[in-house]
């Protein structure tokens, strides 16, 4: 089966949040993805709320669970104890945690497995117990992923902004997605399933899903987002579910 695509919605959230307007709706344009085939919504409500809001959550989980049944929520975040409490809350499909500071303008680096095993444990455990999917972010080093593993995690979610940074470099871009493809052989065989998510693209998507073709999800904001204002949010759906090799 083809990677399923998740829809991030930050971006959209980041456009309505310049002005104290309703719109763009977070939620009706995530009703409009869902519509036209995406497997699910993506949010990450970091605590200054400067993307997607917390008050966003309930009205994206209503939304999945009255129109789209079969579909996905995943929230991603750094796991204090604000961030687990707003998670058990909203109930979603996935959970997906990564080592953000707070001030970040977006994600970019995975966890050290190793190091951050012990804080990482009895997060996971907890989420698990709770009915929640995990899926811890990664970078392209197939050496952690025992570690990733032995936390009890489901997923890795591989850190593809270095790959999609080299668009114009096709020797740098092969490089990094066989680090990526090394990582994912190896998730793979630990028992780990694999995600990945940050700088993907139509263009760069087809090569990614060749060289992980047990890939199960990919997220998409930036890029997704960017190519709804020329193609729509229904048309760009389309365009990356063909990416994807749906």
């Amino acid at each position: 089966m083809p990677a399923k695509l998740s829809v991030n919605l930050n971006a959209v959230a980041m456009l309505r949040n310049r002005r104290d307007l309703p719109w763009p709706s977070v939620t009706g344009l995530g009703r409009i993805a869902l519509a036209a085939g995406a497997h699910g919504l993506t949010v990450h409500p970091r605590p200054d709320e400067r993307h997607t809001r917390h008050s966003d959550l309930p009205e994206i989980r209503a939304l999945l669970d009255d129109e789209f049944p079969k579909t996905e929520f995943n929230i991603e975040g750094y796991p204090t104890e604000d961030f687990l409490a707003l998670v058990e809350k909203n109930q979603p499909e996935q959970v997906t945690l990564v080592p953000d500071d707070p001030a970040q303008a977006t994600s970019d680096h995975g966890w050290n497995f190793v190091a951050q095993a012990a804080f990482l444990t009895p997060i996971v455990k907890r989420l698990k117990k709770g009915g929640f999917r995990v899926s811890l972010f990664s970078d392209a080093d197939a050496a952690g992923v025992n570690a990733a593993r032995d936390t009890g995690a489901d997923r890795i979610e591989l850190y593809t902004g270095p790959y999609g940074s080299y668009h114009s470099d096709s020797a740098k871009a092969a490089k990094e997605l066989e680090k990526l493809g090394k990582t994912a052989d190896a998730a793979l065989a630990a028992g780990l399933q694999v995600n990945a998510g940050h700088d993907l693209t139509v263009n760069n998507l087809p090569a990614l899903i060749k060289r992980i073709p047990a890939l199960a999800e990919v997220s998409i904001g930036h890029g997704l987002t960017a190519d709804a204002l020329e193609y729509g949010m229904a048309g760009t759906v389309g365009r990356f579910l063909k990416a994807c090799g749906w």
